[in-house]
């Protein structure tokens, strides 16, 4: 679990990840060398997954977005399954889910051509039965996970 300190050191760098150890030990009270072990701890505990950067889909060209529910006649959370999505360039995400549908897949592409042409590669997946595809026109907001306590759980030194 992450403690308090975890948390604000998370939130700071969901900021800003290139900010130095010296900036974000001072954002949450640490030293730069505590800051720097903290951070390492989480790496190693798998708190933190990767350090990435935000890049603007529209600037480099995949500004059509779309997700797309695959109905599938057969389990589709194997490794073949998982290959031959990742073997398709216009899937920037795939996730098992439970519903009608057996996968949720997130799709970005540069034209409503490549979007066809990717679903059409999404359709000859093995095991694929049809897919419903919701076409993205405005991305009000898409916020980094929340490192706080979850909502509706009860905080320290609160009384419930």
């Amino acid at each position: 679990m992450v403690d308090d300190v975890d948390r604000a050191l998370l939130a700071s760098l969901q900021e800003d990840a290139a900010q130095s150890y010296a900036a974000l030990g001072a954002a949450v009270g640490l030293s730069p060398g505590a800051a720097h072990e903290r951070v390492r701890k989480l790496r190693e505990r798998g708190v933190i997954r990767r350090t990435t950067v935000d890049v603007d889909p529209a600037a480099v060209g995949r500004g059509v977005s779309a997700f797309v529910m695959v109905n599938a006649g057969v389990w589709m959370g194997d490794p073949a399954t998982r290959e031959a999505l990742l073997a398709i360039p216009g899937i920037q995400e795939a996730h098992i889910v439970a519903g009608a549908a057996s996968l949720l897949v997130k799709v970005r592409t540069a034209t409503t051509e490549e979007l066809q042409a990717t679903l059409r590669r999404i359709f000859a997946v093995d095991g694929v039965t049809g897919t419903e595809t919701i076409v993205v026109l405005e991305t009000c907001f898409e916020r980094p996970i929340g490192v706080g306590p979850a909502e509706g759980s009860p905080r320290r030194g609160s009384h419930r």
